[in-house]
């Protein structure tokens, strides 16, 4: 048994990642990855993803690569870390069975973040049964891997402590500690938990078409760049401009190193008082963009030269992880008086 504690992280497969996903909790992850101190489980949602997408598989099945082939890119390494295709996991559809006898209706319709998604991609009456359960789903993702940690975004809060319920729910019905109550890792700058989009939208996404995604091309960012939300009342370089709310001053703030830490505040100091114009904070902008983002766009081309090998990572991975969460079925069923045959 390893003495790592176990991290769990994923995404729905639904597009490219952007570069709110990246500073969200793909950078992160590959930190913990290369720290050593963990064992990392990193999945692709793809079943999550069908709840909302259920009539556009293709969708779902051609995302899969593309965002495979972003982990490998951002420096994932499926030598440290195992990767895998939730929807390969037999296991994860049994246990979220067993997890939902646990959990009211009435609790699944409070959860916060399932609330505001509902809102927001207008189900109104007619709330896909599998979307209203996924935090039950994501609980047998988490406790399936034992996951003691689970790195999200601020927002997922809700996700992360409907699953510690579930945990406590179980433990104490079936008199056991097989289950592991997880917590999360949030984002320590709160700019970069929930990067803004281009246009100053509160979400970055596809649909909006407001995000700079890992696999845009120098001249797609460049012109991305170019088109960013800044302050609509600084029309002449020597008017006064407004830093809050800017987005070219919030990326930043958030892409910045610490060398570039001193000229931001000047350029801000500059910009707020008169003298700077948005061109040339948004030239800045994007050479400190491109620094980060180059290599990893780089190695993403090298990757999507052999998408055979990218699948069989993710082949090897879910097999992987299959034994894993094999195991967790195993010990639930015990624990429940499941096992007839044993």
């Amino acid at each position: 048994m390893t003495s790592k504690k176990i991290i769990l992280t994923g995404d729905r497969p639904t597009g490219k990642l952007h570069i709110g996903h990246y500073v969200g909790s793909l950078r992160n992850r590959v930190l913990l990855q290369n720290q050593g101190k963990y064992d990392l489980f990193v999945f692709l949602a793809d079943q999550q993803a069908l709840t909302d997408h259920a009539k556009e598989p293709q969708k779902i099945i051609e995302s899969v690569g593309e965002v495979a082939l972003d982990y490998l890119a951002a420096g994932l390494d499926p030598s440290k870390s195992t990767i895998f295709i939730q929807s390969q996991i037999p296991e994860l559809a049994e246990l979220s069975m067993y997890f939902m006898n646990l959990v009211s209706l009435a609790r699944l319709e409070r959860n916060p973040t399932v609330k505001t998604e509902i809102s927001q991609k207008g189900f109104g009456e007619s709330i896909p049964a599998g979307f209203l359960v996924y935090p039950v789903s994501q609980a047998a993702d988490i406790t399936a891997f034992k996951a003691n940690l689970v790195p999200v975004g601020n927002d997922q809060k809700p996700m992360i402590e409907q699953t510690r319920e579930i945990v406590r729910s179980f433990n104490n019905a079936y008199d056991t500690d097989v289950l592991v109550e997880p917590e999360g890792i949030y984002p320590d700058n709160e700019a970069a938990g929930r990067l803004p989009g281009l246009d100053g939208n509160a979400k970055m996404s596809k649909s909006l078409n407001n995000g700079i995604y890992l696999s845009d091309d120098i001249d797609t960012l460049q012109k991305k760049v170019m088109s960013m939300y800044t302050d609509p009342n600084h029309i002449r370089v020597e008017d006064p401009g407004q830093v809050e709310g800017n987005m070219v001053f919030h990326y930043l703030d958030v892409f910045g190193n610490a060398d570039d830490a001193q000229k931001i505040a000047e350029m801000k100091e500059q910009y707020a008082a008169g003298g700077l114009g948005d061109v040339k904070t948004k030239r800045y902008l994007l050479e400190v963009l491109d620094r980060e983002l180059g290599p990893i766009r780089e190695r993403r081309l090298e990757y999507a030269k052999d998408m055979g090998q990218v699948y069989q990572m993710l082949k090897d991975g879910s097999e992987k992880a299959q034994a894993v969460a094999a195991n967790t079925l195993d010990e639930v069923k015990d624990a429940m008086g499941l096992n007839y045959f044993k």
